[in-house]
């Protein structure tokens, strides 16, 4: 790894920075790097620079003292305002963990004394000066985004005991989550199955009829409850199918926060979705995963261990990382994936409890 400036933070750290402008999923993965700095810095205040979506993810981490909400869309006073007070805030060290130009000013303007990146040899030349401690991130066929993170830290001595992300769930969302069953009539029974068909990015989607035919087997061959989580723009298409398969099926997309559906998906026994930030949360919370890949890269961003599976075409052109088949929003490597494929994989994860 290419280094710029010294291998090791030095001095006496009080306050911290850490950016992430990433999506949820990255936020997520971004937890063991928060625990790093709490462990390399125990007495320091850790402030992390989040998109406001996903400011609640921090509220709750044990390891951070403050979130900072960054706001999108808003105007130009507001930013004066912003920096205005991300200036007073006297940093001594401030880490961004991703190449885009926000984060980096971010970190610039906090006039951090010491202040870590990501070199992107493809990206601005200014960097070079924004940032007192540059790093190449580590390329192999193999790499996760969590690790590409915490290499980052690693780099200059900010080791973290978990190379995989917790999250905590408090008490008090686990009630929020509990009342919410209630008052959607859902039934108090061990085993329920979290269905998230939906993504950002419809690309990435298995179709929403054969979610209905899964969930409609699942139901057939188990007999347990299913709840279809999702955002508030998804809540419309979540209802079609739970229409669509019968009772024992409930739509609660839309109505829980961040927080919320951590507990939700703690509660579950199995989270079941496609590359979205739905599997990062199943992951971080303890719940096993069955999560559908097309063109992006499972082994990029899929979580690791034996309570997790990916499905997901052999084909000799994934991962593509293409926005459907030449860019065209639709990916045959998910249209041909068959209820078959994903079920065979539910089942295994059944026989093990």
């Amino acid at each position: 790894m290419i280094t710029k400036g010294k291998s090791e933070i030095s001095g006496d750290i009080r306050r911290i920075l850490l950016v992430q402008l990433g999506d949820i999923g990255d936020v997520v993965l971004s937890f063991p790097c928060i625990l790093a700095l709490r462990e390399r810095f125990p007495r320091a205040d850790i402030f992390v620079a989040v998109r406001e979506k996903a400011a609640e993810l921090i509220e709750d981490c044990p390891w951070a003292t403050d979130v900072i909400a960054i706001k999108t869309g808003k105007g130009t006073r507001y930013q004066k305002d912003f920096f205005c007070w991300l200036r007073k805030q006297h940093f001594d060290l401030a880490v961004d963990l991703r190449t885009g130009t926000r984060g980096a000013i971010l970190a610039f303007l906090s006039r951090a004394g010491q202040r870590v990146g990501f070199n992107d040899q493809g990206g601005p030349f200014w960097r070079k000066w924004v940032f007192t401690h540059l790093a190449a991130p580590y390329e192999r066929p193999d790499k996760h985004m969590a690790e590409t993170y915490t290499n980052l830290m690693g780099e200059y001595q900010i080791l973290s005991s978990r190379a995989w992300p917790e999250i905590h769930v408090p008490d008090y969302k686990q009630e929020m989550a509990k009342r919410l069953f209630d008052s959607e009539s859902i039934p108090p029974v061990p085993s329920i199955i979290a269905v998230q068909p939906f993504s950002l990015w419809r690309y990435k989607e298995w179709s929403t009829e054969k979610y209905s035919r899964l969930i409609r087997r699942i139901n057939t061959e188990f007999n347990l409850t299913v709840i279809i989580v999702g955002s508030p723009d998804e809540m419309e298409r979540a209802e079609q199918i739970k229409n669509n398969c019968g009772a024992g099926v409930y739509n609660i997309a839309g109505k829980t926060s961040l927080g919320v559906l951590s507990a939700v998906l703690k509660t579950c026994r199995l989270f079941i979705g496609g590359d979205s930030g739905g599997m990062h949360i199943a992951a971080g919370v303890g719940t096993p995963t069955i999560t559908i890949f097309g063109p992006s890269s499972s082994s990029d961003w899929a979580p690791r261990g034996s309570n997790h599976q990916v499905v997901k075409k052999d084909y000799p052109c994934l991962p593509c990382h293409q926005k459907g088949c030449d860019g065209n929003g639709s990916s045959r490597c998910l249209e041909e994936l068959t209820v078959d494929e994903v079920f065979f994989a539910v089942s295994t994860q059944m026989e093990r409890k």
